[in-house]
């Protein structure tokens, strides 16, 4: 028989091997991170991420994104070139001019997702006798939070019909974007330039007791802005999108795109690319502005196929979608 000190060791033993496999089994298991990060609340980008990041969890339990508020587009950028972020929110002009190397040192970073087409427009209380953007010139309008990307396509936009925000009208720029909205509707600031489906800056005055007037560039406008700026497109804002569009408006702008640091892991961005298509269904029903968060848009929302990730592209070419 056993006597009781063998049969002490040995449970003691077991329960030790069984906590070290636990261990083990915990440690396997653990979720990878990626770091996204977005805009100041109030914006469109806080709501993109969050939905990216329940959308994701959905789609593979061992990927887990945190988002945090940042500056918006133009400080992603940065925080993805020093390491401080894995994954970044950035508009389509301040990606451009990132990968580009337009007025700086081309970024290390790459395309890793379209998210949705902006198209940019100014938004004004319905009451307001202001009809067409020169109507605007000399007025206080607010163009939105300081490191916005929204901000750069406004630049691009006006600048292509001989414009500057700071010299031709009295500007506004903020710390949050939640702010422009009361500004608009309470007779502080004539305009807000803002952009895109869903975005929470045209839903509060569209939504407000004067209803609203949407305010873009008309045909010949529109012709002279790409012409000057041809990486803009030319994009219309879908009748219905909000209240006071009866029908589709044409205006200009680009598409928004998840950016990913440069050296990335390629493994790490094929599972994120492949996670977060898997939840295309789950992510179009959160937030409807990202119906247009599909693989195929990625080709669409790149400037060049070779500023798509690798682990990224590797994804869409065993999906069929690589061109």
């Amino acid at each position: 028989m056993q006597d009781r000190s063998t049969s002490r060791r040995a449970f003691t033993l077991g329960t030790f091997g069984a906590a070290v496999m636990a261990a083990g089994a915990g440690a396997q298991t653990a979720p990878v991170k990626l770091v996204l990060g977005t805009a100041t609340p109030g914006g469109g980008f806080p709501l993109f991420g969050a939905a990216v990041q329940a959308s994701v969890a959905e789609a593979d339990a061992g990927l887990a994104i945190e988002t945090i508020n940042t500056r918006g587009s133009t400080e992603n950028v940065p925080l993805l070139e020093a390491g401080r972020i894995d994954l970044g929110l950035v508009t389509g002009e301040v990606a451009y001019e990132a990968m580009a190397g337009i007025g700086r040192p081309a970024a290390a970073v790459k395309v890793a997702a379209a998210m949705y087409p902006t198209s940019g427009m100014f938004i004004a209380r319905g009451d307001t006798p202001v009809a067409a953007i020169r109507d605007l010139v000399g007025k206080r309008v607010v163009f939105g939070a300081r490191g916005s990307g929204l901000v750069v396509l406004a630049r691009y936009v006006l600048d292509g019909l001989g414009l500057d925000p700071d010299r031709d009208f009295d500007p506004v720029y903020l710390d949050r974007a939640g702010d422009g909205p009361a500004m608009v509707l309470d007779g502080a600031a004539q305009a807000l330039w803002g952009g895109g489906i869903g975005w929470p800056g045209f839903e509060a005055v569209a939504k407000g007791p004067k209803a609203a007037r949407f305010i873009v560039p008309d045909a010949q406008e529109i012709d002279r802005i790409v012409a000057k700026h041809a990486f803009l497109k030319r994009l219309a804002m879908p009748a219905g999108a909000y209240p006071g569009i009866a029908a589709a408006l044409p205006s200009v702008g680009s598409w928004s795109v998840i950016l990913a640091r440069g050296n990335l892991d390629e493994a790490l961005a094929y599972r994120f690319a492949k996670a977060l298509h898997a939840a295309e269904r789950g992510l179009a029903t959160r937030l409807a502005q990202a119906r247009e968060t599909r693989a195929e848009n990625t080709f669409a929302a790149a400037p060049r196929p070779d500023m798509i990730h690798p682990g990224v592209a590797r994804y869409l070419s065993e999906a069929g979608l690589l061109r």
